[in-house]
């Protein structure tokens, strides 16, 4: 079976004198549990593994009593134990019973190491924030990579940028039919109707999944907030649209994209650029018509934006730098800008549509000190962009 590169960093993790908490993060179905699986496999430490989706038994007490098992546990072995819990934002204030078990084991010296999954980034993250802070550390299971989608299911470069990178969908695509039903049963109504409604109080949740698919089919274009609500039934106002579109992106399906600029206001004030975290997102409602749609000029070249745009979000969580559009008010534009700390890359994609490179030049000429990549030329091909062989930023 395929393993990702997740699954060595967790056992080396796992290898380590205890000292955070492991918490693996990630959207739905990108092969969070499998990768545990391999884990586990892999290490020669006992452990206590526990699923937090039977809701008949997830309060707190039974969190805690799970915890005391692995204790018993640990203290049998002269390794100690681990402690696995899967899903763990389903577990109600999981975060403050965590912060109670974790700070008794180290007074006490209580040799349990502690690995958390959950689907839910928003859940996860402000239980860390509230209770945990200063005791983990973050892992990312994101969205599987063309490398990885091409070493593990032979995809070409036209399956990646339709079929996407869900690893349980690879495994239906030679059945388009029943592909494009399990991203829409198990993917993305979950995600929605679950996963985004755990996070908080939805008041209008028809209103969120309608930004959803307007935003998949708008993905990789600008769109100003006015137009949004133009196009969405009962819209609301801007803050409930630009809070909806964030919600959306903690769970990994579409992100807004703000204009570059030096002042920080203007980027909170510019129109987003819709971008979808993985195609599939985008291609899904068409079907068997994979063939079609990377026959019409037009699709492709969204398909093939939405790629780069997708890959640049991917990395930049894990890699912490931020991603934006940039355009001038005479129209020069650049498809992406991505910022890690003084460093600045000016990125073009070439889809087949008529562009040029003169918002690139433009951009350079303002940010003397940013480099440039032309995705799509002969010194960027995006099979080996998409593929991770080409350096996103350089130091100058």
């Amino acid at each position: 079976m395929f393993e990702r590169a997740l699954v060595a960093e967790i056992v080396a993790r796992m290898q380590e004198p205890r000292e955070f908490m492991q918490i693996l993060v990630g959207p739905r179905q990108t092969g969070k549990s499998t990768a545990i699986g391999q884990v586990l496999n892999s290490l020669d430490i006992p452990y206590h593994l526990i699923a937090a989706d039977d809701y008949s038994l997830n309060t707190e007490e039974w969190f805690a009593s799970e915890w005391r098992k692995a204790r018993m546990l640990a203290s049998s072995e002269a390794q100690g134990a681990l402690f696995v819990v899967d899903e763990v934002q389903k577990l109600p204030h999981w975060a403050a019973v965590a912060k109670k078990m974790w700070d008794e084991d180290t007074r006490s010296n209580v040799p349990v190491k502690v690995l958390l999954t959950g689907s839910s980034s928003l859940l996860i993250q402000r239980g860390m924030e509230d209770s945990l802070m200063g005791r983990f550390e973050v892992l990312y299971s994101m969205h599987w990579s063309f490398s990885e989608c091409r070493d593990a299911f032979g995809y070409s470069l036209d399956d990646f940028l339709f079929f996407g990178g869900y690893p349980g969908a690879a495994k239906r695509k030679g059945d388009p039919i029943r592909w494009a039903r399990y991203m829409q049963t198990s993917i993305v109504e979950p995600t929605i109707s679950q996963d985004i409604l755990q996070m908080e109080r939805i008041e209008k949740p028809a209103l969120l999944k309608s930004l959803f698919v307007m935003g998949s089919s708008y993905s990789a274009q600008e769109v100003s907030y006015t137009k949004i609500m133009g196009q969405l039934q009962d819209a609301g106002n801007t803050v409930t649209i630009a809070h909806y579109l964030d919600l959306l992106s903690k769970a990994g399906m579409l992100s807004g994209l703000q204009k570059y600029a030096l002042d920080a206001a203007r980027i909170r004030r510019s129109s987003p650029r819709l971008m979808i975290h993985d195609t599939s997102l985008m291609t899904y409602p068409y079907g068997s018509n994979k063939n079609t749609v990377l026959a019409d000029p037009e699709k492709r070249a969204h398909l093939i934006e939405s790629a780069v745009g997708a890959y640049l979000i991917e990395r930049s969580v894990e890699e912490g730098f931020e991603v934006f559009w940039w355009r001038t008010s005479k129209g020069e534009e650049v498809d992406f800008v991505i910022k890690k700390a003084s460093m600045l890359t000016a990125i073009e994609v070439k889809s087949g549509r008529i562009k040029g490179t003169k918002g690139v030049r433009e951009f350079l000429k303002r940010s003397p000190h940013a480099s440039s990549l032309v995705v799509g030329s002969e010194e960027c091909l995006l099979e080996d962009f998409l593929l991770g062989k080409i350096p996103l930023f350089v130091t100058v």
